[in-house]
């Protein structure tokens, strides 16, 4: 049923529904593993419904169905998904649960797959459906599967090592950490379903998911530093089992849930935020003592070692050169009126190829022209690809996953040749000085990203204006573009890792934006690293950020008369700081014009 309509592919769930004696059904974006970006067999939600988002939620019931999204997505999931089939809802406004609390009849079964949602959400949304005589049922088999014909097959592509001078750890004194961690509490066991923190800690990597270098499998760690990979073995080559050595076990995926049951008695750690409700399930069967309690990997994997940062440093002057290149590219081209977000996409890509070892992008570009800019997670097609017209605002967000590090980048350009409008300056200016504000910020040691946040929006706020979504989120090494537990943003609201103090070693996004609907969006994103400060007399210890991006930022749409004079310096420092990276890198009129851009204010 490749080409069956929305609406025919929602009756088709219903009829799945009614013989499995339900009567709605959940259907997140999710995989096994809580992943934010999924394979192509677990894109359930964008199959069934269009929306092609990475956070979303659909309610199904037999009379109604609504879509649930948050502030990044208030547009797109308009553009994309039928609002004759479902309602739209904002998150946390509202929930899944809470609606199907409101429109569920009493006494009705609503399905959810329990491999796919977090336990905290399945107890929840059960109690919610309780106070209406309503009950969460956990499904055999997940109707959408039955009804989607040509569902992809999960991939087999082989896992592969990542080599000790990448890393800079090895997996052996990775994994004997955790057995320390957990034999210091009486735990025998840990499961590690998150990917990255798999990849992470086995020193692993794969290309199962689209733009995170991570393999499909499952974990148990154990406390005597030993543990058993759950893997296709399909995807299991003999470099990858000599990496791994005899400590490690090696399983078919499909052994790893009878494994579960082998813990009877034991003390098991599993994370509530990374791990589904059915790996709970299953020990609970089994016997087991769980402690919830966050995956053991996740604190060190954020806290980048010498080697990471390093080759991070590496990657980012790589990057460097090929959005120069870029940018240059879009400035001559540009203004011609030839150039669409299609093709400037893959311009860039092809820049990240010619700067060398670049194994996939870290996401699907966000390329932005004028009032597409506004969509803040927009993902270009070509049913709404646009032309960078002259006189308007284009806006590119996008990385690369190179072996030594994952970059992450926004700019926001002005294609010429007219003079921006005084408005975009303001509102350029002011974002821009948000930027600077956590770029130069010192904070105690303790600080949490939340009381960071503001920083970045008070010259907004002060005039009316915000922008909904994170200031800041963590970056991966060659893993996940998006890793916690740290980020900055407005304090907690449900978000995970606004109250995670920063540590030392740890990645930051600082990508502050404005987005006026229907016209443009602004954001100016570089990658700053946490680091020591130290001070004569300080009252204790102090942190700040080291600033890794080095590409200029857009000079033409920066009101100077905005600035203050420690906010010039800040700016003159960073860009003659990117001409000593980058100008090396780059010759012609590529150096002419990126000596022009990074000339002092």
């Amino acid at each position: 049923m490749p080409n069956t309509s929305s609406a025919q592919k929602l009756d088709n769930l219903r009829a799945e529904l009614a013989a499995q004696g339900l009567d709605g059904f959940v259907i997140p974006i999710s995989d096994e593993h809580m992943s934010e970006y999924v394979g192509a067999y677990a894109q359930r939600l964008e199959w069934l419904t269009g929306f092609g988002g990475s956070a979303g939620t659909a309610a199904v019931l037999r009379d109604k169905a609504a879509i649930f999204v948050d502030g990044r997505y208030t547009l797109q999931v308009r553009d994309q998904v039928d609002g004759a089939l479902y309602e739209y809802h904002n998150v946390p406004a509202t929930s899944p649960a809470a609606w199907l609390a409101e429109h569920a009849a009493e006494g009705a079964r609503i399905g959810y797959d329990a491999w796919l949602h977090g336990r905290h959400w399945a107890q929840a949304t059960a109690k919610a459906l309780e106070a209406k005589g309503a009950a969460l049922v956990a499904v055999e088999r997940n109707p959408v599967d039955t009804v989607w014909a040509d569902r992809p097959a999960p991939s087999l592509a082989h896992a592969f090592p990542h080599p000790n001078d990448l890393a800079g750890v090895p997996s052996e004194a990775k994994r004997s950490a955790v057995a320390e961690g957990l034999a210091a509490q009486g735990a025998d066991a840990a499961v590690i379903s998150a990917l990255d923190s798999l990849a992470w800690l086995l020193n692993i990597r794969g290309e199962d998911v689209a733009r995170t270098p991570v393999a499909l499998s499952f974990l148990i760690a154990h406390a005597d530093g030993t543990a058993d990979l759950f893997i296709a073995p399909e995807k299991v080559t003999p470099a990858l089992t000599a990496h791994l050595g005899n400590a490690v076990r090696i399983a078919p995926r499909e052994a790893f849930e009878p494994a579960l049951a082998t813990l009877a008695g034991r003390k098991v750690v599993v994370d509530p935020e990374r791990a589904v409700d059915a790996i709970f399930a299953a020990l609970e069967t089994a016997g087991a003592k769980v402690i919830e309690q966050r995956d053991p990997t996740v604190l060190p994997k954020a806290i980048k070692n010498p080697t990471e940062q390093a080759g991070h440093r590496a990657a980012q002057a790589r990057d460097g050169a090929a959005m120069v290149r870029f940018l240059h590219w879009v400035s001559q081209e540009a203004p011609k009126g030839i150039v669409t977000e299609l093709s400037a996409a893959d311009a860039l890509h092809q820049f990240r190829r010619e700067c060398g070892d670049l194994r996939d992008l870290s996401f699907d570009t966000i390329s932005g022209a004028g009032p597409n800019g506004a969509i803040v997670h927009y993902r270009v097609s070509e049913e709404t690809n646009r032309k960078l017209e002259p006189s308007s605002v284009y806006l590119v967000d996008s990385g690369g996953q190179y072996p030594d590090g994952t970059t992450d980048i926004t700019r926001t350009v002005w294609v010429g040749p007219d003079a921006p409008p005084a408005e975009v300056r303001d509102r350029f200016t002011r974002v821009l000085k948000g930027h600077i504000a956590i770029a130069r910020a010192v904070f105690p040691a303790g600080t949490n990203g939340s009381q960071l946040d503001t920083l970045a929006r008070q010259y907004l706020w002060a005039t009316g204006l915000d922008y909904q979504h994170g200031t800041g989120h963590g970056v991966g090494s060659f893993l996940s573009v998006h890793e916690g537990p740290q980020r900055i943003a407005k304090s907690s609201g449900g978000q995970a890792g606004t109250g995670q103090a920063l540590l030392a070693g740890m990645f930051l996004s600082n990508e502050p934006g404005y987005y006026k609907t229907g016209a443009y969006g602004i954001r100016i994103e570089n990658l700053v690293l946490v680091e020591d400060r130290h001070f004569e007399g300080a009252d204790g210890a102090y942190l700040g950020f080291e600033t890794l991006t080095h590409v200029p930022i857009e000079r033409a749409l920066v009101d100077c008369s905005l600035l203050t004079r420690d906010e010039v310096a800040w700016w003159n420092a960073y860009h003659a700081r990117v001409l000593e990276i980058v100008g090396p890198q780059v010759s012609g009129d590529v150096l002419v014009w990126l000596e022009e851009q990074c000339r002092p204010l």
